[in-house]
């Protein structure tokens, strides 16, 4: 059975064919119900209706996720680091956001507010991120952050407000439930930083684009980004070490600024 044949079974018109075959219009359910039903294939229904959820929850686009506004999202933040206790962290170019003041969270908020035009609850996403920071306080927890020096120096806000930064970044790296590494840029890495991930436990992995948030929870995949954060961390300073690229980066940018 071609397509044509196809949508004249289902009476769809043959452009809905082509456009499910190719990925440029999601199926409903009771699309991959009629489907099936024509192409004499009902025993894949489960699988592919199944498939179809899992897509839903991989690939969670942000207009869709903040419709509703900042502050729900960070709501539902929470409700997961509620239920981890193993955190692993990698950034490449911004503070990851359990250890950003408020004033470094809003400057990312009205960033993301503008681009991707949602609700300007920045307020109240600004409230719910440290909200969520007290859980660093928490001793049953633990926490593993892999910076790159270059995330300490992009200016993604005002040299004051990343000067406050920089300087909460040294209180928190010495809480004795968080191990902060530093990728200086000197570092030799054996796996090549594309993108920022954060590992939840060994059950999710969450990457975040400009468009969406990926939700990876196959066994291969946490087993990949794992991987690749272990090798990411061989590279990586701690301690005395990575405290010491902070302050560098502070006595930097303090340097360029006029007054004491």
């Amino acid at each position: 059975m071609n397509g044509r044949q196809l949508a004249e079974a289902l009476g769809w018109p043959a452009s809905k064919i082509s456009k499910l075959e190719n990925g440029r219009q999601t199926p409903s359910d009771n699309d991959i119900r009629m489907w099936t039903r024509a192409t004499e294939y009902e025993e894949q229904t489960d699988a592919l209706l199944a498939s179809l959820r899992t897509l839903e929850v991989q690939h969670a686009e942000w207009q869709r996720v903040l419709r509703g506004g900042l502050r729900p999202y960070q709501n539902r933040l929470i409700e997961r680091d509620q239920k981890t206790r193993n955190f692993r962290g990698f950034e490449t170019t911004v503070i990851p956001g359990l250890l950003q003041t408020a004033e470094y969270a809003r400057a990312r908020f009205v960033e993301g507010s503008r681009r991707l035009k949602v609700p300007n609850d920045i307020d109240e996403a600004v409230q719910g991120r440290l909200q969520r920071q007290e859980i660093l306080y928490r001793t049953e927890k633990r926490f593993h952050f892999l910076i790159t020096e270059a995330a300490l120096r992009f200016l993604l806000c005002p040299p004051e407000v990343m000067l406050g930064q920089l300087d909460r970044l040294l209180a928190l790296s010495q809480l004795p439930n968080v191990r902060l590494g530093i990728l200086a840029f000197s570092a030799e890495y054996t796996v090549s930083p594309w993108h920022g991930f954060w590992l939840y436990d060994d059950k999710q992995v969450l990457v975040e684009t400009y468009s969406a948030a990926l939700d990876l929870r196959q066994p291969q995949e946490i087993e990949l980004y794992s991987d690749a954060f272990e090798q990411l961390a061989s590279s990586a300073v701690y301690g005395r070490a990575a405290r010491k690229i902070i302050n560098q980066a502070i006595t930097d940018l303090a340097s360029g600024q006029d007054g004491p």
